[in-house]
């Protein structure tokens, strides 16, 4: 997609060597969300370069997402890419478009690269399932994350479900959901949410630093090191010594290349 393309759903993308970085672009409306975004965000992953080994992801100004714009909701909009508008389809039809919006989210677990959710403010409903798409978060100590959707007689439904329950287990995640309750900063970092806090002023550093520390080791190892650790809790001992031995087998013959040129 062209920056103007981009920029025509309320994103932006700029790359910058190795890091790549995604930003909601609607602070009018504090970065809130749209179908349109989604299917827009889920074309950067499909086209992101190759060498891209760190995709960080943020909103213009102090939120980083308000959630659902909630225009989607109105029936005028049904015409437009609406949420509304997932009424008309069949059952089996407005599964499958929401299908299209989790691609949105889901390009972000891809073992080629480490994605940073930088959040500051609010991260709401869709924007905390957005931030729970990532790899990791770092959070500034003003950030609020709360999942609305029960508030609207809705579920969450972008994908955001399976990262929480394993970030902060199975009951926690309920009360999270089910109440939905506001969770500041420090708790998000004390329960797992989040990989660290840091005052508003500091995120941009903080961010561009873990970026850098990322892309230092040697192309391959964070990839390998990524696919190793996904899924692993879901693996029996035999499995993962099994991948652990074949990941590295590729990884002295990598070594072994390098040294050789």
């Amino acid at each position: 997609m062209t920056p103007e393309d981009l920029a025509a759903v309320g994103l932006r993308l700029d790359i910058d060597g190795q890091v790549a970085t995604v930003t909601l672009d609607r602070p009018e409306v504090r970065n809130a969300q749209t179908p349109a975004m989604w299917i827009a965000l889920g074309e950067i992953g499909r086209t992101l370069p190759h060498d891209v080994r760190v995709v960080v992801v943020t909103g213009e100004g102090e939120t980083f997402s308000a959630g659902l714009d909630r225009a989607m909701l109105d029936p005028s909009t049904a015409g437009q890419e609406s949420v509304v508008g997932l009424l008309a389809l069949s059952d089996d039809e407005a599964a499958a478009r929401i299908d299209e919006f989790q691609g949105g989210f889901t390009w972000l677990r891809d073992p080629r690269f480490v994605s940073i959710a930088k959040v500051r403010g609010h991260a709401i409903g869709a924007g905390f399932q957005l931030a729970l798409s990532c790899d990791l978060r770092v959070v500034a100590d003003d950030a609020k994350f709360s999942m609305k959707e029960s508030a609207l007689g809705l579920v969450p439904d972008l994908t955001g479900t399976k990262p929480l329950v394993e970030h902060v287990g199975y009951a926690r995640a309920l009360e999270i959901c089910a109440t939905a309750r506001v969770v500041p900063a420090e708790e998000a970092v004390r329960i797992g949410l989040a990989t660290a806090s840091v005052p508003s002023a500091d995120l941009d550093a903080a961010v561009a630093d873990l970026a850098a520390a990322l892309v230092a080791p040697m192309p391959g190892v964070v990839a390998e090191t990524k696919t190793l650790l996904q899924g692993a809790a879901d693996r029996d001992l035999d499995e993962q010594r099994r991948l652990e031995r074949e990941a590295q087998v590729r990884r002295f013959r990598a070594v072994a290349a390098a040294l050789a040129d």
